[in-house]
């Protein structure tokens, strides 16, 4: 109890108080890790992630590069073109462009850090609101994250095939697409609308302005563009790591343009960086002592099961939102299985809303997903924008659960 104590409060004093989450999560995993769980430091050490900040921080560089040589400009207008200046368009286009790129194999995080950065330069050029273009990008990648071809999709079927139970994988497909196209439909309807309050300091430079679209591209925009395509072709095609990827191509351009380049690595979003690695890695330290398998092991041994299943599915969806999907949603199907074979529950049902209820949630900026919008958000207040994410991830993690076990679960019960 004192480990998930510390997480709320830290949570209710980093979002209060003009202070970096992640600070007060990296000095309470090092305090409850080893005084109240008898962890070493090397077990601390070792839930960091690495791999995570080394996308954040490839990614950022990388389209930071790229702002800065005028190709993104270039590529936003040529994104209004192809909806004929329809720029309310533009998150739809996010939306399924992520949703091909996940069903036919593309895992969600890469989708998501390719189409997020250009997402937020569309929304920061024509002045659409930052929040329902990340967070439909993040549900655009999970509306085809369940197809057979994709990895969380394969996942899930994998570890159902392995027990005596049969879920469609059509069904799964379906559930998620159609729970994530209502989800962003109901985000465009009530959000799109807001207007987005300008943040000083936001504009871009004189020589920005000046690279914006006129003319042809030049030979560091063609450089930067042919990057940027073999980012797509070796993170989708030959599954390399995207981090690794960017901060090569991000080089080799900042190389060719040390003048320009200069400063791009103030493009890097350190303060988001701090935050989810902080985060993560206290998570990490919960999963290492057992506290989360704890949790979910109580919930599934409680009261009818109806009921247990919703309760499985607000307990995968809160931590959910705090660590990875694929693993929660390794650990979690195992622990349903006697529970839908002891029962009357459909099995194609509660795998389903655990699936959605485990990935609807990476809006989370504590999530990959959450945390590649974050910190490519342009024109805005940081920290409010932080407490938009969150607010917007809240409602997720209350009402999510409740629809996909009231959609998916109580009508086949």
């Amino acid at each position: 109890m004192i480990s998930i104590g510390a997480l709320l409060v830290m949570f209710v004093v980093g979002t209060v108080l003009p202070i970096n989450l992640g600070i007060l999560a990296f000095v309470a995993t090092f305090a409850v890790g080893t005084a109240s769980l008898g962890l070493t430091e090397d077990e601390i050490f070792a839930g960091f992630p690495a791999k995570l900040f080394v996308t954040i921080v490839g990614v950022t560089y990388l389209f930071s590069v790229a702002r800065r040589n005028g190709t993104i400009d270039r590529l936003v207008a040529a994104g209004v073109r192809l909806v004929r200046g329809k720029v309310a368009l533009i998150p739809w286009v996010l939306f399924l462009v992520a949703a091909l790129l996940t069903a036919f194999g593309t895992f969600t995080p890469a989708a998501v850090a390719i189409l997020a950065p250009i997402g937020m330069n569309f929304a920061y050029r024509y002045k659409l609101n930052p929040l329902v273009v990340g967070m439909m990008v993040i549900s655009g990648g999970h509306a085809g994250a369940f197809s057979p071809l994709a990895v969380s999709g394969a996942l899930v079927l994998g570890l159902v095939d392995k027990s005596e139970l049969h879920v469609s994988a059509v069904t799964l497909f379906s559930a998620s697409f159609l729970i994530n196209l209502v989800l962003s439909a109901l985000t465009y309807v009530l959000l799109a609308k807001r207007p987005v309050p300008p943040t000083e300091g936001s504009g871009e430079t004189a020589e920005e302005q000046d690279l914006a679209v006129s003319g042809r591209p030049d030979w560091r925009q063609w450089l930067t563009l042919a990057c940027l395509a073999a980012l797509v072709i070796g993170a989708l095609g030959f599954h390399l790591e995207i981090g690794f990827l960017a901060l090569a191509a991000g080089a080799l351009l900042a190389l060719v343009d040390m003048k320009r380049q200069e400063k791009a690595v103030d493009g890097v979003s350190w303060s988001t960086l701090l935050l989810v690695a902080g985060m993560m890695t206290y998570i990490a330290m919960l999963e290492k002592a057992g506290i989360i398998a704890n949790i979910s092991e109580h919930a599934a041994g409680l009261g009818a099961p109806v009921a247990v299943a919703l309760l499985l599915c607000f307990t995968v969806a809160i931590t959910s939102a705090f660590a990875s999907s694929t693993a929660i949603l390794t650990a979690i199907i195992p622990i349903a299985v006697p529970l839908l074979l002891s029962s009357h529950l459909s099995p194609a049902g509660l795998i389903a809303a655990l699936a959605v209820s485990t990935t609807i949630v990476d809006t989370s900026p504590f999530s990959t997903n959450g945390a590649l919008v974050l910190s490519n958000a342009r024109g805005v207040d940081p920290r409010r924008f932080y407490r938009q994410v969150i607010g917007y991830t809240g409602g997720i993690v209350a009402l999510g659960p409740v629809v996909a076990w009231g959609a998916l679960v109580l009508p086949w019960s």
